[in-house]
């Protein structure tokens, strides 16, 4: 899950491509991305580095960060059954 400083609107374009490996791939890419930025914020949160005050409490960005490493997961194992390089 090594990924070079790509943004979401990075993926924008692969996203509305016909074929569908490219689209698995904006998929892909979407979830490190917003994966890679929850952990961030969850580990200036532990540092006492936030600049705001989260709404919801840890338990459930807890849940969220481990539902996204499942997906993450689940996408990696789907790639390499169906051939697609991430």
């Amino acid at each position: 899950m090594i990924m070079t400083k790509m943004e979401l609107n990075d993926t924008a374009e692969m996203m509305n491509s016909a074929d569908y490996k490219e689209r698995f791939r904006a998929e892909y890419y979407q979830i490190v991305i917003r994966y890679q930025k929850l952990k961030a914020m969850l580990e200036r949160w532990d540092k006492g580095e936030l600049g705001f005050k989260p709404t919801c409490p840890r338990s459930t960005y807890n849940m969220q960060i481990s539902a996204m490493t499942d997906y993450i997961a689940v996408l990696e194992a789907r790639a390499v059954m169906e051939g697609v390089d991430l």
